[in-house]
């Protein structure tokens, strides 16, 4: 073997040190650390931003026509009623509006509240579900607040009995979606708490330490070491 090749050789083997191999190794960690969290973030900001979007819908929902009700011709109370959501199913802004401010206290909770607003999240879904099976199970029931406003009798029987027929639209159908949806959500909450990323750290408290200065001078002694001749400011 030439000498040329065996200095080859020889750079060949310096050129994978354990210092080589260890910064390799380092690098790789960095990069599934970097991956990891990356995915964590993903996780959070998908099931934050799926939940304000299901409670955008809901609270749109609400405003919008949920059903039609037909009046017996019975003198002035003949005619057809539109019944929106705020009148079928009025608890839905409020579910809503506490299902958005959760979604606010989530983005920056710590692991034991992810838990505790994640089951909430789960409740609110659900208690959503329940306002709009409701209407689809008895819409005449539903819509009874119209009809009083309407005719002017009251009682839920006596205004059920005032019904001809009800006319379902699609948005009860899609709020019952939307509340599984957000209960999901929430379930998912409770379940990937872990992963999530934690709070910022941008904000923390300030810490002050105290310097030791040095002592000033006796005013007193300086006059005295001028009225000697010295000079005190050496």
């Amino acid at each position: 073997m030439s000498e040329s090749d065996a200095a080859s050789n020889r750079e060949r083997e310096d050129a994978t040190t354990p210092e080589t191999a260890s910064e390799d190794v380092s690098a790789e960690d960095a990069a599934a650390a970097r991956a990891l969290r990356s995915r964590q973030r993903r996780v959070k900001s998908t099931l934050l931003l799926a939940a304000v979007l299901f409670n955008a819908v809901i609270l749109a929902s609400w405003t919008q026509t949920w059903l039609s009700i037909s009046l017996v011709g019975v003198g002035p109370h003949s005619g057809a009623l539109d019944v929106v959501g705020s009148v079928a199913a009025p608890a839905l802004s409020a579910l809503a509006l506490a299902g958005l401010a959760l979604v606010a206290a989530l983005a920056i909770a710590g692991p034991v509240f992810r838990v505790i607003l994640g089951s909430l999240e789960a409740v609110i879904g659900a208690c959503v579900a329940y306002s709009a099976i409701a209407v689809l199970i008895s819409p005449a029931a539903a819509g009874g607040a119209a009809v009083t406003e309407a005719t002017g009798v009251a009682g839920s029987q006596s205004t059920i009995d005032l019904v001809q027929a009800t006319s379902l639209t699609a948005w009860p159908i899609v709020t019952v979606i939307l509340g599984v949806l957000l209960a999901l959500a929430g379930i998912a909450t409770v379940l990937t708490h872990r992963v999530w990323p934690g709070p910022s750290k941008k904000y923390q408290t300030v810490r002050f330490e105290q310097t030791d200065t040095a002592p000033t001078a006796d005013p007193v002694g300086a006059w005295d070491d001028l009225s000697r001749g010295d000079d005190p400011t050496r």
